[in-house]
């Protein structure tokens, strides 16, 4: 159970320029303050990520958005207001005071407020930003847990653990044009959601740059095959030696291990749930694993969005 003594601890490792994994909302972050390059620097080198890749900076406060961006748009406060705390991160403008490593060298930002106690206080007490992706090896499964960071991160400086994760997967990005909002990262937060504020318009072409994170075609990748249920067609055998993913499906005989991913059709517990499962199946001995999809409407735009990514590299 973390108490006060545990933020204070990590809170003085952030200042001091070192690493410390969290607990948000979504998943796990690795964080150091957003606000000290050679910090930052740890974030890439620690991950294996790729200087490419931007990271969201985490605040406590929308007083922050003055000091790290040079956007007055009002939709943005209206947004904040609506969201924040919670699963939605905003690209904007950045200002002079957030370190290019930070953007991958673009002049934009993700900003996002975690709906999570321990984030926001540990984000008050260090004093600072603090830049976050999720708290894995780059392009691995991201973690829900303290023992998931463990995992891939064994030599993270502190790890706050605040038990699981209660979104499970990664935050909606947005950006803003002229005419609306643009997603740029389904999550938890849908176009339905935010269209009651502000209207959706898609101006432009992003299939080609990475302006935010999670753009890549693979990611979330788990160490053992990921396909999906119904492009697939195994035998007794190989269902022997396969682990399923099931959401609706009835046909779960002969599997090896079989995880309820929702014992009542609910897309939210499906995401929830979502990369935990991937995690125990990589801890189990089974050969490979096959996922139920979903309708991608709502949130089952976003578990898609993390599902194909996941089986990526392993398709034929």
């Amino acid at each position: 159970m973390i108490v006060n003594q545990d933020i204070d601890i990590a809170a003085g490792y952030i200042r001091e320029g070192r690493l410390v994994a969290f607990p948000t909302e979504t998943v796990y972050g690795l964080g150091a303050n957003a606000l000290n390059p050679l910090a930052v620097a740890k974030i890439f080198e620690l991950k294996e990520r790729p200087s490419f890749d931007p990271l969201i900076v985490h605040i406590a406060s929308v007083d922050d958005l003055d000091k790290l961006t040079v956007n007055k748009d009002s939709r943005v406060l209206l947004l904040a207001e609506k969201f924040w705390p919670g699963p939605l991160t905003i690209v904007l403008p950045k200002s002079d005071i957030v370190p290019d490593i930070v953007t991958s060298g673009l002049d934009t930002v993700g900003i996002r407020m975690p709906n999570n106690p321990i984030a926001l206080e540990l984000i008050r007490k260090a004093g600072c930003p603090i830049a976050a992706p999720s708290a894995n090896k780059f392009g691995r499964v991201s973690p829900t847990t303290a023992q998931h960071v463990k995992k891939q991160l064994p030599n993270v400086d502190y790890i706050l653990d605040g038990g699981k994760t209660q979104v499970g997967i990664e935050s909606t990005i947005i950006t803003l044009n002229e005419n609306g909002f643009e997603i740029l990262r389904h999550g938890v937060i849908t176009r339905e959601d935010l269209e009651s504020f502000v209207p959706f318009h898609s101006g432009r072409d992003t299939s080609d740059s990475i302006v935010a994170p999670g753009m890549l075609k693979s990611h979330y990748s788990p160490n053992k095959p990921l396909y999906f249920l119904g492009d697939v067609h195994l035998n007794d055998m190989q269902r022997s030696n396969a682990g399923l993913l099931s959401f609706n499906t009835t046909d779960t005989e002969g599997y090896k291990i079989v995880i309820p991913l929702s014992n009542s059709g609910n897309l939210r517990e499906y995401a929830v749930n979502l990369f935990a499962a991937i995690h125990k199946m990589e801890e189990s001995d089974v050969e490979y694993i096959v996922a139920e999809p979903v309708e991608e409407h709502g949130i089952g735009l976003a578990i898609m969005d993390r599902l194909r990514k996941a089986a990526f590299r392993y398709r034929g």
